[in-house]
């Protein structure tokens, strides 16, 4: 009998509350505006928008205007060709997980690295990356290769845990593990998006939750360290501020600005 690991996660003290409050906040931006009037140029604009915010956090200069012309440096590029595949990505998130990882630093590390770096899990013979400030050290690369599996297996397993729960716990342990050479925190961001599309909190990609991260930035780094390190007490302050983040992204949405 497999075991859900996400479901008791979704127990802890506030959690269940926030992200129910959180899946409103999106439901009410997707029913007033009509789920079937939501365009295909809604959603491009929706993921380049969060595409320049993920970048903005990974600390690209590069302005919404830049990004939009195709004129961002590295970061910002590698964040556009994410959002040139997340919809294609996003069903294969439950079944091939680690592939669409993979991919998704492919796509964002391809100006950032060598050719052979690119969809690449590190290993115990090269550095430990360090990508992503104010965390702690990421783990080794066995601890890392276990961490991993366990993810991947668990996120092919039922659960009973709202998506924003499992998306937010994906996010999380993507950024701790920094499984990549480069780009991790794209590609944890990247990871989340995918999720909250795959389990149906924002099927169309109309929400922009990188930037409900990045306006929280402040306490991006420190809910990251709390998660590692305090142990379900930070799980659960994480949790919390992901489902905060999700209904930031809704009020954000390009969507909401036409009504």
């Amino acid at each position: 009998m497999s075991t859900d690991v996400f479901e008791p996660l979704a127990g802890l003290e506030g959690v269940g509350s926030a992200a129910r409050a959180a899946r409103d906040a999106v439901d009410v931006l997707l029913r007033d505006r009509g789920l079937r009037k939501v365009g295909s140029d809604m959603t491009a604009e929706a993921l380049l928008r969060g595409a320049h915010a993920s970048a903005a956090l990974a600390g690209s200069p590069a302005t919404l205007d830049e990004v939009r012309r195709g004129a961002g440096d590295g970061l910002a590029m590698g964040a556009v060709r994410i959002t040139g595949e997340l919809m294609r990505l996003a069903p294969q998130v439950d079944t091939a997980p680690v592939q669409v990882w993979t991919r998704l630093h492919q796509l964002a590390a391809a100006d950032l690295g060598p050719e052979d770096q690119l969809g690449h899990l590190r290993t115990s013979r090269e550095p430990v990356p360090d990508d992503i400030p104010g965390l702690p050290p990421a783990p080794g690369a066995d601890e890392m290769w276990e961490r991993l599996s366990a993810l991947a297996q668990n996120l092919t397993r039922p659960t009973k845990a709202p998506g924003l729960v499992v998306a937010a716990i994906v996010h999380a342990e993507l950024a701790i593990l920094r499984p990549f050479p480069t780009a991790n925190g794209l590609v944890a961001r990247a990871a989340e998006r995918s999720l909250l599309v795959a389990r149906g909190i924002d099927p169309v990609a109309v929400t922009v939750p990188e930037v409900g991260h990045y306006e929280l930035a402040g306490t991006y780094p420190s809910g990251l360290g709390d998660y590692a390190a305090r142990g379900l007490t930070g799980v659960r302050d994480w949790l919390l501020r992901t489902c905060e983040v999700v209904a930031l992204g809704a009020e954000r949405s390009p969507l909401a600005r036409l009504g």
